[in-house]
């Protein structure tokens, strides 16, 4: 999920997140090209994880430095065509504090009855770059799961941070942000992600 209020790149070094409650994201991965809608990895459930090993790590640590080269606040397995259930964050609550983590096989909740409350700003996608519309989903949610090392995990939040974990949760089912909105929307979708095209090629952003 890209931060639609990302500043521009530059050399410096980002600061870090201000919470990473289980320990910070890998280091040390390699920049991977993100895997676009339209590609089976994206629209199928994703397999869940069970091996918790180097291997992971090196696929977490790819992811991450996958998600901070394209300016994004969350990246989930599936975005560098791995069909794994996992995503990692790096992204702001409603008070800007910002939270990192891993979660692998997440299960997310929202609010339900009277204390449900929608938030329709605008949403984007790293595996559909350029493009950001309004998409309703609710201010708060929690997602739990398991760690790198398989121990349980649980963040939740408001803001940006909620729908990122609904975002990221939803890659992990095969489900794409496109597919909860309507089709006047889509089409406004599409025709900015076409216009820019030429900013994003192929290979971005490796």
């Amino acid at each position: 999920m890209p931060d639609d209020a990302a500043a521009p790149a530059t050399d410096e070094t980002p600061d870090g997140p201000d919470e990473t409650p289980y320990g910070p994201l890998p280091t040390g991965g390699t920049v991977r090209p993100i895997t676009r809608w339209g590609t089976p990895v994206m629209h199928a459930p994703q397999r869940r994880v069970t091996e918790f090993d180097d291997d992971l790590r090196a696929l977490v640590a790819d992811m991450t430095a996958t998600m901070y080269a394209a300016d994004g606040v969350g990246l989930a397995a599936c975005q560098i065509g791995v069909d794994l259930a996992v995503f990692v964050f790096d992204c702001p609550d409603a008070s800007g504090r910002r939270v990192a983590g891993v979660v692998c096989n997440p299960d997310v909740s929202t609010p339900e009855g009277a204390e449900r409350r929608l938030d329709d700003s605008e949403e984007g996608c790293l595996s559909y770059p350029g493009a950001f519309v309004d998409c309703a989903r609710p201010d708060r949610a929690s997602v739990v799961g398991v760690g790198l090392d398989g121990s349980p995990v649980r963040f939740e939040g408001d803001g940006l941070l909620a729908r990122c974990l609904q975002h990221e949760t939803d890659h992990t089912l095969g489900t794409v942000f496109g597919d909860r909105i309507g089709t006047k929307a889509r089409k406004k979708l599409a025709k900015q992600h076409d216009k820019a095209a030429e900013d994003f090629p192929p290979d971005w952003p490796a």
